[in-house]
Parts: structure tokens; C-alpha cells; sequence
């Protein structure tokens, strides 16, 4: 049984002031969380569209109006906390406290009516930035869980709802939920609490899609109102034209542009993005002479290569995608058109769809429309820059009732899937068609419960490699080992490893990751004789270099191989990286005999563990076990052998 220690009670410490820059700092290191926080508190009644646009404007003007700022109440550090479950990151940055405090008073009073004697307050109007034009936005829909807690929280209270969320979301006691609510302007903190507690806590739904203002859906507004609006603009359009072209100076007109062609000139590189017969075609067998092997020396295949008229709609798509084309890309990928002519790497039917994958050298672009029709046009784009042997081995060609069907690379000479939740069976071989398609694999990426987890084994030229879909065009390749030396999942233990990894994997999804590696950076023999534990640092890798995601596991013995607890976890982290190849976790945890212990472990180049505030313990080497009392706390410090510190994730 494992079990995680709270935060430490926060007693009112003084309030430290907060520069511009560490605001705007905090405020850019976790602004998606603020707006999570921010759109969670907001009043359901306000809409999706415009509860997504609030969350964003709120959290945008939150930083002090001068050169500093005060952070009451919660504003003391609290370094090295031995952390839960899942603890919140920035608890303890007295900028993210105060941006956080600000947010969520803006949020409130939001969700407060106007009165005629009152001044009304800012956040109380519809945003002036940022603005949406034509479309409606709105997160990614969720499962049942979710909605049943999202019309939950529409019954509560604002101040009541805001308690939910700081004590979900940000893990924060109810001492202080209390005193960030006080803080916010609510007068009746504990009742709020109390309004709280109707909802059973769930904050791992907190955390899902279905909350996220920023991964969103976009839907085109009322299309006849916008009709007649646009029939009104474009008369006064051409009355402004005229009269401009009236009054307009000679020569130069307005003002000189330099060498630019004239407005509107036709570019000969933006037409041959658009035009079929441009598309760049790879040889079947270059891959096989070239110095390099991506999606660059991908063939086109498929059995519509020749159809004209769909390869025209997929690049105008591209170019300028209508209101009805339901659009996403992976984070930090732009959407917009190609420089030049793409390459074609397949145009063929799949399932009750066609299908256009193109590349341009960044990204990936998957355009799907019905095979009866262009109505639900579909256009995905996923970056691939840099991509090599084994990021290139495969692209998602359909997705279909939870199902999904892979492209596979010309090097791929077979292909077979694997249940990482067991990984004492043997893998069953795919069928692939006469182009690399493969018959429809179960997708783990859409799964509502982690009963198994297919991922896909590739055998080529070089060994084989293990990928998983995790909701993107680009499967994720799954590594193990340190990470000096990563490798493929290929020998029993590694697998046994990912076998207690694989359900943790939905923390990771819709991220952009490329890679995910898993280092069983200790061992531990644990108190009363209770077996060995593994501590194992997971580190997902993004396309676009930023935004890895880290988390340490505690992995106890179990016959059943259950998923691990996360211990402690960090985005934008060098730990457990090739940069920092080092970490330091622990957990509150009970022996079978219902003893309670504090066991914490570092890697390697750890060479000494401590314990300080609630409890005092030191230990010499990587790894630490102290008797503890259930709800112990404690502060987690490490020493390296080189005299450094080492503090745990965060």
C-alpha cells in the first residue's frame, strides 16, 4: 500500500514581494496550467467558447501593474517537499503564488452579476484580447467521467467551485484553500469548503482533455448570420476602394514596398504549392541508396497517386482550410501552408476514407475526407524535423471506431503487435498491404481503460523497434536504459518495466512526444523484508525539443505488475535527460506489517540522502529508509559526489 504525504501547513508567512520579471516568469513556465485553473473556476454558464477566451485573457493580465507585487499567505518555499501522488510543481515559487492569486480572483468575479450601484469589474465584461473571428473554440471532448463532473462543478457555487479546483488541481490543504481564498476576496472560505466536499474529489479528471483550453476544437459560428454580415462588409469594402482610389497620391500611392510584387500577384512558388503536378515523387527504391533515411525518402504510395482532383483538394485544404475542416496540430507545429511543393508520401482509401499524407520537410500533413463526399473534411499536422531510422518507421494513415492503421517505412520488413502488459507473451504478426498498410490495430491512445496496451513492434534492417500511438500522426518510440545509452525495449526485464510504465502513458498524450525512455535508476531492498523496489525515471521526449515531461516511478513488488506511483514529476526538466542523467524521489510508504517508512533513492551520482523538517534523517550512498508516522512530512535533499545538491522533481 502506498500513500503520499500532504503538503506542509503553510502558518502565514510574511508576504515577500514579487518583481515584474518573476511573475511574467511563472506566468510563462505554467501558463497552461493557469488557464486550466482559470477556466475550471469560471461559471459554466458563460459557455465554452467564451469560457476558453476568458480563461486566456485572465491569465494574460495577470501580472503586478508595477515594478513588484505581494504574496501573502503562501508565499514561503517549500524545496525538496517529499511529494505525493501527483503534488503541484509550482507550489512553492512565490511568483506562481502570486500570479495563481490573481487568476483566481479574476475568475470570481467573473462569475459575478452586474449591479446597477456597483462598479463593475473588469474580468465581469467579454475580453478585448485575445478575439476569435468565425470560429468557435472549444477542449477536446472527454468521456462520460468527465462531463458528469463538469455539470457537478456547474451546480457549486463559484467560491465552492474554486475550492474544488485549488484542492484537485493545485493539491493545495484545505488551510490553504482557505487562505488563497481569503485572499481572492471570498468571505466564507470554510463554507465554501464545506459546499466542496459534495463533489467527491477526482483530481486526475482535472487533468484530462476535457479541461484543457489549451488543446482546443475549432467550429465555424453562425454561417448564415456571417453571410449577411459579409454581404454588408464587402459593400463597405468597395465604397472605402473607391473613394481611395479617388483620393490616392500618384506614383509611389500609399508608400513604397520596396522589391515586393504588387498586392495580390500571383507567386509562382505559393502556385506550385498548389498544384498537383508539382508534388514531389520519391523512386520505390531510394531509400535504399540514400545517406540518409526519413520520411524524405518515403515513395508515394497508395491506389489514388493519380487522382488529380484529390490531390488539388488536398492542398488547397492545406493552404487555406475552410471553416468546416476540422483542423489540429500537435503542440508547437504551425498549421500554416506549405513554402513549396510537398512531397507525396500516400493517396489512397482507407476504411470509409481518403486519405493524402504530404511532408514538407517539418511537418507531416494528413488530409481525410469521406469517400462519398467532402463534408467532415479532416486536416492533421504533426512535426517530424529530424526525424531518423526509428522515428520515421511509421505515420497513422486512419482512425476509425478506436481503431487505427499505420503507414508503415519501406525499410519496415515486418511488423507485429505487442501487449505491454505482458510481457512474458509473445508478439502477433501484423498484416500489412502491397503499400505498407496495416490491418486496424486496437489504439491504447483512446482507450478509456487501461486493460491492455498494443504497442507496435517494427523489425528492419537495424534491429526492433517498439512505438506506441499516443493520439498523433507520429507514433512514440519506446526506449530503456540510462540515458547515456538508451536502447529498444527488447529483453525481458526491460519489458517487465514497461509493462508497469505502459498506464501511465495517457500523462504524456497529444504532447508532440517522440520518444519515451524508461531508467530503472535503483534498486531498493525495502524495510521487514518486503522485496526489492525499482525506481524507475520516465522522460518523454517532444519533436520540438521543449516541453519534456519527466516523472519518477516507485515501482514496489507486485506479483500482478501494477502501474507504478508516480513519486514526482516535472515539464521543461534537463532530469534524467542526457544533459542531467540524475534524479532523487521518495514516497511515504507501508510495509505488509503496517509499518509506515519514509524510502527514498537517488541515481548513481548520488552519495548521500536527507530528511529535514518534519522528520531528521541522513543516510550515506544513493538510497534512504526511515520508520515514519502515516501523514509524516518531511523535506527531500540529496548531495552529489562532486559537493552539488540534488533536489527532487518539480
Amino acid at each position: 500500500m502506498l500513500n503520499v504525504a500532504p503538503e506542509q501547513d503553510i502558518l502565514n508567512p510574511p508576504a515577500p514581494s514579487v518583481g515584474v520579471e518573476q511573475a511574467e516568469a511563472a506566468l510563462v513556465e505554467h501558463y497552461p496550467r493557469l488557464v486550466r485553473l482559470a477556466y475550471l473556476v469560471l461559471p459554466p454558464s458563460l459557455g465554452r467558447n467564451r469560457r476558453v477566451v476568458t480563461a486566456h485573457a485572465i491569465v494574460q493580465r495577470s501580472l503586478p501593474r508595477g515594478r513588484g507585487g505581494s504574496v501573502d499567505g503562501s508565499g514561503s518555499s517549500d524545496d525538496g517537499l517529499i511529494p505525493g501522488a501527483r503534488r503541484a510543481e509550482a507550489g512553492g515559487d512565490p511568483g506562481y503564488v502570486y500570479v495563481r492569486r490573481r487568476v483566481v480572483r479574476q475568475a470570481l468575479e467573473a462569475g459575478l452579476p452586474l449591479r446597477r450601484k456597483a462598479w463593475p469589474k473588469r474580468a465581469q465584461f467579454p475580453p478585448l484580447l485575445p478575439q476569435v473571428w468565425g470560429l468557435r473554440l472549444f477542449p477536446r471532448s472527454g468521456g462520460a467521467d468527465e462531463l458528469v463532473l463538469d455539470q457537478r462543478l456547474s451546480a457549486l457555487s463559484g467560491p465552492a467551485r474554486a475550492a474544488y479546483v485549488l484542492r484537485g488541481l493545485e493539491r493545495l490543504g484545505d488551510d490553504e484553500v482557505c487562505a488563497e481564498l481569503n485572499a481572492a476576496g471570498v468571505t466564507e472560505a470554510r463554507k465554501a469548503l464545506a459546499e466542496a466536499d459534495t463533489v467527491e474529489t477526482q483530481a486526475g479528471l482535472l487533468e484530462s482533455a476535457e479541461f484543457d483550453p489549451c488543446s482546443l476544437q475549432a467550429r465555424p459560428t453562425d454561417l448564415m448570420r456571417r453571410r449577411q454580415h459579409g454581404r454588408a462588409s464587402l459593400a463597405a469594402v468597395a465604397a472605402i476602394v473607391v473613394c481611395g482610389a479617388l483620393i490616392g497620391l500618384p506614383g509611389d500611392g500609399w508608400g513604397p514596398d520596396g522589391a515586393a510584387a504588387p498586392s495580390y500577384a500571383q507567386n509562382p512558388a505559393a502556385q506550385a504549392a498548389l498544384d498537383p503536378g508539382h508534388l514531389l515523387r520519391v523512386e520505390p527504391t531510394a531509400w535504399t541508396t540514400a545517406t540518409r533515411t526519413d520520411f524524405s525518402v518515403w515513395p508515394a504510395r497508395g491506389g489514388l497517386l493519380g487522382d488529380s482532383a484529390l490531390l488539388r483538394r488536398a492542398l488547397a485544404v492545406w493552404a487555406r482550410p475552410g471553416g468546416s475542416v476540422q483542423v489540429s496540430a500537435t503542440p508547437g507545429t504551425p498549421s500554416g501552408p506549405p513554402m513549396g511543393a510537398p512531397q507525396l508520401l500516400f493517396a489512397g482509401e482507407v476504411d470509409r476514407a481518403r486519405v493524402v499524407l504530404l511532408y514538407d520537410g517539418l511537418r507531416v500533413a494528413r488530409y481525410a475526407e469521406p469517400r462519398d463526399g467532402t463534408a467532415g473534411a479532416a486536416l492533421d499536422f504533426a512535426r517530424v524535423d529530424a526525424a531518423d531510422t526509428a522515428s520515421a518507421s511509421a505515420l497513422v494513415v486512419g482512425r476509425t471506431d478506436g481503431n487505427v492503421r499505420y503507414l508503415t517505412a519501406p525499410w519496415v520488413r515486418e511488423a507485429s503487435v505487442r501487449d505491454l502488459l505482458t510481457p512474458g507473451a509473445g508478439a502477433r504478426p501484423l498484416r500489412r498491404d502491397k503499400d505498407g498498410v496495416t490491418d486496424p490495430v486496437v489504439s491504447p491512445a483512446q482507450a478509456r481503460e487501461c486493460t491492455s496496451w498494443e504497442a507496435l513492434e517494427f523489425h528492419d534492417d537495424s534491429g526492433v523497434r517498439l512505438v506506441t500511438d499516443l493520439g498523433e500522426l507520429a507514433p512514440a518510440r519506446l526506449t530503456w536504459g540510462p540515458p547515456s545509452d538508451t536502447r529498444d525495449v527488447g529483453d525481458r526485464s526491460a519489458r517487465e518495466g514497461w509493462a508497469r510504465t505502459a498506464c501511465l502513458l495517457p500523462t504524456v498524450r497529444s504532447h508532440g512526444v517522440r520518444s519515451v525512455n524508461d531508467w530503472r535508476f535503483a534498486q531498493q531492498a525495502l524495510p521487514e523484508n518486503n522485496g526489492t523496489a525499482d525506481w524507475i525515471c520516465t522522460r518523454a521526449e517532444t519533436w520540438r525539443g521543449a516541453g519534456s515531461r519527466v516523472f519518477a516511478q516507485f515501482q514496489a513488488p507486485s506479483a500482478k505488475l501494477a502501474p507504478g506511483a508516480i513519486a514526482a514529476r516535472a515539464e521543461n526538466s534537463a532530469s534524467c535527460g542526457i544533459r542531467e542523467a540524475r534524479v532523487l524521489a521518495g514516497v511515504l510508504w507501508k510495509s505488509r506489517g503496517g509499518n509506515w517508512f519514509v524510502v527514498a533513492a537517488g541515481s548513481e551520482q548520488v552519495s548521500s540522502v536527507s530528511l529535514s523538517g518534519g522528520m531528521t534523517a541522513n543516510e550515506r550512498g544513493n538510497m534512504l529508509a526511515v520508520r515514519a508516522k502515516e501523514g509524516a512530512r518531511a523535506e527531500l535533499n540529496g548531495r552529489l559526489a562532486d559537493g552539488g545538491r540534488v533536489s527532487t522533481l518539480r
